[in-house]
């Protein structure tokens, strides 16, 4: 899931999704009000999330809960992760109200490794070391501390796209089909020329993309270092990527190619069925979102092409345990049975959240999504997360990341200034950081 305020991922209706090769079959979702511990040796398993992880949907808690009859599993949502985080770290300076199973964004899983490892169980005291070999390697190291604690079991990650409107594209004039877009928008400045064309002929109260805040986050997420370096040291004022992928979003807000929304909000979500906007920068737990926000009258409305300027990700979790959890062997059972290839390949099936598991990623190879005209989703997110840079990840990455599209917002609504919206973009990190 989102680096920054974008890797929450909504909750989603959703639409079919086809796999070529051998389906996985999902079952209902479960409640997921609050409840204590019944008699009887049963046991209450509270899971701590933010957005959609997507358990639910699949139908996974059911299905654990008939695999295991002595289990409940009761799950809470909060969609914005800053709002979730701020509560979790409060929880976890007094020692209570913990969940056994937290969720934990990846933009913050250095924090959790170098900053509070005595905050959360090391899953190698219940056998988690004998996993390393089913994730990828990046997503396994980012949440190894140095002396070999594991403090998290990877869900996911974001491999990026672009999703668009054909039918909003049609009534421009513009190319629909996803192979000849990606050679078309190569480049980011292709990207910007096709939404200058947009421009010319758009139909009314239709913007070429969202929010420049998103076009920073998809930028940021193709390059190996963005805020930190691999020692550890904070870059994000010189290093030429950042600035690239700032001046960029600044020329598309001053060119007036975004809807000037800010991600997460009403009017966002608004946007999807109104047609606000034909471009949209995609990780794959985006798929979900905009089946849920455009609902049945976008089925078909939608696709997806290559990302311009090479392969990126952006977002994805982790499940930890907290050390003050009250069922610690119970909750790691359900992380491992949930982050298991199997699992993992049927979340994608029904919410498109990619894999981080390298077997459920050669499941879903072939998975097609009807609800974005058939688009080879597999092929598409499975490329991109192959060629996605490993990403050094620092301590304060989301912090960074939310001053800046901050910033980003005030060029797009208010004209403000690039080099007066640094100058306040860097303040608030000074002032977040300290």
């Amino acid at each position: 899931m989102p680096i920054a305020r974008a890797a929450k991922r909504a909750t989603a209706r959703l639409g079919a999704v086809v796999l070529a090769g051998a389906l996985l079959a999902a079952c209902g979702s479960s409640d997921s009000s609050d409840s204590s511990d019944s008699a009887g040796g049963k046991v209450t398993l509270n899971v701590d999330l933010f957005g959609s992880f997507g358990f639910k949907e699949a139908g996974l808690y059911e299905e654990y809960q008939k695999l295991n009859p002595n289990i409940t599993i009761k799950q809470s949502d909060t969609q914005d992760e800053a709002d979730y985080w701020k509560s979790l770290q409060t929880r976890l300076a007094g020692g209570g109200g913990l969940a056994d199973v937290q969720g934990v964004e990846v933009g913050r899983i250095a924090s959790v490794t170098q900053q509070q490892s005595d905050k959360f169980q090391d899953l190698k005291e219940f056998g988690a070391d004998k996993l390393k070999g089913e994730f990828a390697e990046a997503k396994w190291s980012a949440a190894t501390t140095k002396d070999g604690k594991i403090l998290g079991l990877g869900t996911d990650v974001g491999p990026e796209a672009m999703c668009y409107r054909t039918d909003l594209f049609k009534e421009a004039g513009l190319p629909t089909d996803r192979e000849e877009l990606a050679k078309k928008w190569a480049t980011w400045d292709g990207y910007l020329e096709l939404g200058k064309e947009y421009k010319k002929k758009a139909p009314a109260k239709s913007a070429w993309l969202d929010s420049v805040g998103s076009l920073y986050g998809i930028m940021i997420g193709q390059e190996k270092e963005r805020y930190y370096d691999a020692s550890g040291e904070l870059i994000y004022d010189k290093n030429p990527a950042v600035k690239e992928a700032w001046d960029t979003s600044v020329e598309a807000a001053e060119a007036g190619l975004s809807a000037k929304l800010d991600q997460w909000s009403p009017q966002w979500n608004q946007a999807f069925a109104a047609g606000s906007f034909a471009t949209i920068p995609c990780p794959a737990w985006m798929l979900g979102y905009i089946k849920g926000q455009a609902g049945d009258g976008g089925q078909g409305k939608w696709d997806i092409a290559k990302l311009p300027g090479g392969a990126g990700n952006w977002g994805g979790s982790y499940l930890s345990i907290p050390r003050a959890a009250k069922h610690k062997e119970e909750a790691y059972k359900l992380i491992e049975w949930l982050t298991a290839p199997e699992q993992q390949a049927k979340v994608f099936q029904k919410q498109g959240n990619f894999p981080s598991s390298t077997g459920a990623i050669e499941t879903i190879a072939g998975a097609k999504d009807e609800y974005f005209s058939g688009a080879p989703i597999g092929q598409i997110f499975g490329d991109a997360a192959k060629e996605s840079p490993v990403q050094v990840l620092g301590v304060h990455d989301q912090n960074v990341m939310q001053q800046i599209t901050n910033a980003l917002s005030e060029v797009e609504r208010k004209g403000t200034s690039s080099d007066k919206a640094w100058g306040t973009a860097k303040k608030g990190v000074d002032n977040v950081i300290g």
